[in-house]
């Protein structure tokens, strides 16, 4: 990269790439013992299915990560992954680190089983079994995959005057990446090195000290190292074209040093997926997983091994990178992963070497690589500045509290509490996509079901929750979880029109609501005197989530009335003003000719303590963490806001008033989630007869999704008549009320849109 080029181009388009990563996890018993059960059944084929897989052995998941443009979103979606696979196991957790559980005798270790599809890669399997032996394939470990972006490379190719077409540039590119990653390599593992310890039922091998070693053998990185997962033969690729690349490795396979191409485990492997004769990206096998991180990887080091390539692709070179260099860097990796652990100067290569000095003199320069490139971007000056601070302060690094925790209480138990912490976790977190928080948390447990059934997804639009969903020839474009193909859209707008639906549902024999409609707010406050004393729901002919309804069960107060008048013109410019039906209002979710769920909504509450006003019990119950903004979290944040304080007032209390103890406030009188209401399932608990209505006015309505509401005084009563009403119908109703009511039972809405979809 000439220094022209470096300075000419600057800022964060230096970033700009795709990131993607690889995670093997081995399954084990509460007790830490190898898992022998077959790999989850929930997960399909293990050759399909493109994010949860096997490795080598059938208790070995691998997790799998499409390419994404953002390291923390492909961090919190391997976190993802991890959650949807813990949940789906019983009795088992995934093995938080590197270097194997207690393992059984080689026969007892399960290679992964295919169906005939898969005979291929099982005889594969079988034939490291026999090559290596069964226990040395359960090393694990993350795999880091990078593509620099389409747009930097472009601007690189026409800033060089390159005489190569931009194919050839491109492989260069990547290939000086990788030949300066692996001269690099030994300082990711300096830092982020944490597979230290070792349980006795493995036994370790070093071709460089042949013997037997026991559990008392502490090295920084045993899978780094001459002890871990290795080729018998020091292999040495020609790094120095993609043709001399694959001709190095051909002649490995002829020579029977290796079977075949993918059992070279290089460090670095350029990866050939788009076209065969040039690098679409390159992969960084390097990493431990990290005990004290879920996912096994943190956005910190992930972003250092970025810099780390940034740096090394921006660099001079000073050899060719031929056997002799290679050999030389091998021992230095080997040398830090071995004894990385002390924080003095250690001997490598029969020399005295500083390592720390060095590292942070590399370091240093990346900063100010960075500077003189224009990055600022915080996240990765931040990971830069932490990494110098370990390479100062090398006991800071997490693998001293691993062993201090491994001396504490044991390899085994160790391991199985961090485990059994990160499982909790997941199930604490069951609603939400890691990376992915910003989506409307319907869209968030769509897109999790389709991680666990293997469906492909793309965001189209982030802000409008626009995603494509693909498998096999299926394809489905959803907005907001439940848009959807399968609603017309003249259907979806009648849903939309309050008016439109009460008439349909009206000729249908259907019961709704009696009122008016105004077009004026003037001749809505001059109707005043019609509704006067008379309870009524003042309301805007389009809206969601509850905006601009007003309930006035009394109806005395003409300012209070035409405020509200106001309120709900202010949403739209057709307003109802309907009669009030007393009774409890329910949600009714209904997929084609099933009601699926059904949640009474509570309006937002709190209850009084003796001594808090509302304003301080709201704050206290808001603090839930289950209570977000923006249909992000399965429960609302409660507003203290204009609409509140007119219903307080028509209960003459104020935020100030102190409710007594055991006193329930009510802060709304429509019972939206939106507004801060909670969720309450009554799926099971609604007679039969009032789901029939409700799959009959969706059919009225030509609608296959739909979120109905309807009033019922007495839910142990069968339907007639006159005993119900229906509100109104809705268009994009939210999944995650019913997934994750405030009480009750999760009805999985997700699994049975997905089943609608064809998934």
């Amino acid at each position: 990269m000439t220094k022209s080029i470096f300075n000419s181009l600057k800022g964060n388009i230096w970033l700009e790439g795709l990131f993607g990563l690889e995670k093997e996890n081995i399954r084990v018993d509460q007790a830490g013992n190898l898992a022998l059960t077959p790999h989850p059944a929930v997960f399909g084929n293990k050759l399909r299915h493109p994010y949860v897989t096997t490795d080598f052995s059938e208790s070995q998941i691998e997790m799998i990560t499409p390419p994404l443009p953002e390291i923390g979103q492909t961090v919190g979606f391997l976190e993802t992954i991890h959650d949807i696979v813990s949940l789906e196991l019983t009795n088992e957790y995934l093995w938080p680190q590197s270097i194997p559980p207690i393992l059984p005798a080689d026969q007892q270790i399960p290679i992964a089983s295919y169906d005939e599809e898969g005979s291929e890669a099982r005889e594969y399997r079988e034939f490291l079994a026999q090559k290596y032996g069964p226990k040395n394939q359960l090393f694990s470990g993350i795999h880091f995959n990078f593509s620099f972006s389409e747009k930097l490379l472009k601007l690189l190719y026409l800033k060089s005057d390159s005489l190569v077409s931009f194919d050839e540039f491109k492989d260069e590119t990547y290939l000086k990446t990788a030949r300066q990653m692996l001269r690099l390599r030994w300082l990711y593992v300096l830092l982020f090195g944490n597979s230290p310890v070792v349980d006795p039922s493995f036994e370790l091998r070093c071709k460089m000290a042949p013997y037997p070693v026991d559990k008392n053998v502490i090295a920084l990185s045993i899978r780094n190292s001459c002890y871990g997962y290795r080729n018998f033969d020091d292999l040495y690729p020609d790094y120095g074209s993609v043709q001399g690349y694959k001709a190095s490795i051909d002649q490995m396979v002829k020579d029977q040093k290796i079977a075949a191409p993918k059992e070279l485990y290089s460090a670095i492997r350029p990866k050939f997926i788009h076209n065969p004769d040039h690098i679409s990206y390159f992969e960084f096998r390097c990493i431990d997983i990290d005990p004290l991180t879920k996912a096994g990887i943190s956005e910190d080091a992930l972003r250092f091994l970025h810099a780390l390539a940034l740096y090394g692709l921006l660099t001079d070179e000073t050899d060719d990178f031929g056997p002799k260099v290679q050999a030389q860097a091998n021992r230095y990796h080997t040398g830090v992963a071995l004894y990385g652990l002390n924080s003095t100067p250690f001997l490598i290569d029969e020399e005295k070497q500083n390592v720390w000095h060095k590292a942070q003199a590399i370091i240093q320069q990346i900063i100010r690589l960075f500077t003189d490139c224009g990055i600022d971007q915080f996240g990765y000056m931040q990971s830069l500045n932490q990494a110098l601070q370990l390479a100062k302060k090398p006991e800071s690094r997490k693998v001293y509290e691993v062993l201090g925790g491994v001396v504490k209480d044991g390899y085994v138990p160790f391991h199985i509490q961090k485990a059994n912490e990160y499982l909790t976790d997941s199930r604490d977190k069951s609603y939400q996509f890691h990376g992915l928080e910003d989506l409307e948390l319907s869209t968030q447990l769509l897109l999790r079901e389709a991680v666990k059934r293997g469906v492909s997804f793309e965001i189209l639009d982030r802000k409008e929750n626009f995603v494509r969903l693909k498998k096999e020839d299926n394809t489905q474009y959803v907005k907001q979880a439940t848009k959807t193909s399968l609603d017309n859209y003249a259907s979806i707008l009648a849903m939309e029109n309050k008016l439109v639906t009460k008439k349909i549902l009206e000729e249908q024999g259907i019961r709704v609501p009696k009122g008016l409609e105004y077009t004026s707010a003037d001749t809505a406050k001059a109707d005043f005197l019609i509704h006067q004393g008379k309870p009524v729901v003042i309301k805007p002919n389009q809206t969601n989530f509850g905006l601009g309804i007003t309930i006035l069960k009394e109806n005395e107060d003409e300012e209070t009335y035409r405020r509200a008048v106001d309120i709900a013109f202010e949403h739209d410019s057709t307003i109802l003003i309907e009669e009030f039906i007393a009774g409890k209002e329910f949600r009714f979710f209904v997929i084609g000719d099933e009601v699926v769920g059904i949640l009474h909504r509570v309006p937002a509450n709190v209850t009084g303590d003796g001594f808090r006003t509302i304003r301080e019990l709201v704050e206290l119950k808001n603090q839930d963490p289950l209570r977000g903004k923006g249909y992000r979290t399965p429960l609302e944040k409660i507003q203290l806001g204009e609409a509140e304080a007119m219903f307080l007032k028509s209960q003459n209390k104020d935020f100030d008033t102190v409710p007594t103890l055991g006193e329930v406030v009510y802060l709304r009188e429509n019972s939206n989630i939106s507004t801060g209401g909670d969720s309450i399932d009554f799926t099971d608990d609604i007679p039969d007869s009032y789901k029939q209505i409700a799959v009959l006015a969706a059919k009225a309505l030509n609608v296959v999704i739909t979120g109905l509401d309807m009033i019922i005084p007495d839910v142990t009563a069968e339907a007639t008549n006159d005993n119900y009403a229906i509100i109104e119908l809705n268009f994009n109703p939210a999944i995650h009320i019913h997934c994750h009511p405030f009480q009750g039972k999760n009805r999985k809405l997700n699994e049975k849109l997905m089943n609608a979809l064809g998934y």
